[in-house]
């Protein structure tokens, strides 16, 4: 078998044309060299150098030999400089699910500090429901996903990041507008809109509220947070909303008014979920970092 290293004594001697100059850029010595090129050409059946005590010469089917042998050494040396890239953090693509109420509110915040602190990084967004993401992530579809916990996740480990609590959105004047905290059983006084079934925000909800379903059936559901905000602008009731998702829908109107929930926290954990044999597990920390600099 012709090895590597063997290639490389070759193309040694005849860039010095000089066994003894040769071994000593291999740091080996002079018979360990000569002893792989002699092993080289019985494996190839062919001479690649003439030597004698004065000169050394590459024959013609050496030279053909030694061609070949760069543009192996070549190739082989790319493999390596790939692996170390792919070593670095976010050197790679890397495929990200996010779920809709997190997407829009947590990206906007990373991707300037992505920017300026990977810029070569290249990410793939993906953004659906967590039962859809976890799947991908179990299948190999996606590199890892962002969710929030709790969730059922067997099978993948999850890094967990952030907490927060939810906030009742309501228009000023409204009944309970003018608390700094409000309970459920207030807030079953109030029409309160929520997410379409599927949206685990509605789970997260119900648990932290200890509420269930019907008691939350009224004829208005949304897809999005933003949805449901115009809703409550539309005074069709009120709804809840993360912590996260305060500086885009709620801060920069002046009609509505947000309220903690006093209810105990934290109501929902913000975690990355990846495979636990995942190859690239500091590009998913890198991540992690950056999402925890923005928040």
């Amino acid at each position: 078998m012709v090895s590597f290293r063997q290639l490389i004594y070759a193309l040694t001697v005849e860039e010095t044309l000089h066994f003894k100059k040769a071994a000593e850029r291999c740091n080996i010595s002079q018979s360990a060299l000569s002893t792989g090129l002699k092993q080289l050409e019985q494996h190839l059946d062919l001479q690649i150098f003439e030597r004698d005590n004065k000169k050394v010469l590459v024959t013609p089917l050496g030279q053909e030999v030694l061609n070949r042998a760069r543009e192996i050494v070549l190739q082989l040396k790319s493999l390596e400089e790939l692996s170390e890239s792919i070593k670095q953090p976010l050197s790679f693509p890397l495929s990200l699910g996010v779920i809709p109420t997190i997407a829009p509110y947590l990206l906007p915040k990373i991707f300037p500090l992505l920017h300026e602190q990977y810029p070569k990084a290249e990410l793939r967004i993906v953004e659906e429901q967590s039962h859809v993401l976890v799947d991908m992530v179990r299948k190999g579809e996606l590199d890892t996903a962002i969710l929030a916990l709790p969730y059922e996740h067997e099978g993948l480990l999850s890094l967990e990041f952030w907490q927060e609590d939810f906030y009742w959105v309501t228009l000023r004047g409204d009944r309970f507008s003018g608390k700094k905290e409000i309970n459920s059983d207030e807030l079953m006084q109030s029409n309160l809109m929520l997410l379409n079934e599927g949206h685990c925000l509605k789970d997260h909800i119900l648990d932290a509220c200890k509420l269930s379903d019907k008691q939350t059936e009224h004829g208005f559901a949304a897809t999005s947070l933003n949805t449901l905000v115009q809703m409550v602008l539309g005074r069709l009731g009120t709804t809840l909303i993360p912590a996260m998702a305060m500086d885009q829908l709620v801060s920069q109107n002046k009609e509505l008014i947000a309220v903690h929930l006093s209810e105990p926290g934290p109501h929902r954990r913000i975690a990355f979920l990846i495979r636990p044999n995942f190859t690239r597990m500091a590009s998913v920390k890198a991540l992690k970092d950056l999402c925890q600099q923005a928040l």
